[in-house]
C-alpha cells in the first residue's frame, strides 16, 4: 500500500514540474509577444481587419448573387471562401460568370 502512495506522489511531482515548464513556456511567449514594435502590431491588425473584411465582402456577394452567375453550386464556394485571402480572392476570380 505505500508504494500506491509513493506513487502518486511521484505522479504529482512530475504534474507539477510539467506545469512550472509549461508556464516558463508561456511567460517566454509573452515575453516576445511585448518585444513586437506597436507599429507591426498595428499592422497586423490592419491586415488581418482587410481580410476579414473581402471574405465578408465575398460571402456578401455569393448570398446575393443568382446561382446561375456562379460557377459550379453556392455551396461548394462557401468553404473555399474560408481559407485566407486565396478563398476570396479565387471566388471573385473564377467563380463569378463574367458576361462578355
Amino acid at each position: 500500500m505505500a508504494k500506491i502512495d509513493m506513487a502518486k506522489t511521484n505522479n504529482a511531482k512530475l504534474d507539477t514540474t510539467k506545469v512550472k515548464e509549461v508556464l516558463a513556456q508561456g511567460v517566454k511567449v509573452v515575453a516576445e509577444v511585448k518585444a513586437v514594435s506597436a507599429g507591426a502590431k498595428v499592422g497586423l491588425a490592419v491586415v488581418g481587419v482587410l481580410q476579414v473584411v473581402f471574405a465578408f465582402l465575398a460571402f456578401w456577394d455569393l448570398a446575393r448573387r443568382d446561382a446561375d452567375e456562379v460557377v459550379g453550386p453556392k455551396p461548394v464556394w462557401i468553404p473555399v471562401i474560408l481559407v485566407n485571402w486565396i478563398g476570396p480572392a479565387a471566388y471573385y476570380l473564377f467563380g463569378i460568370r463574367h458576361q462578355r
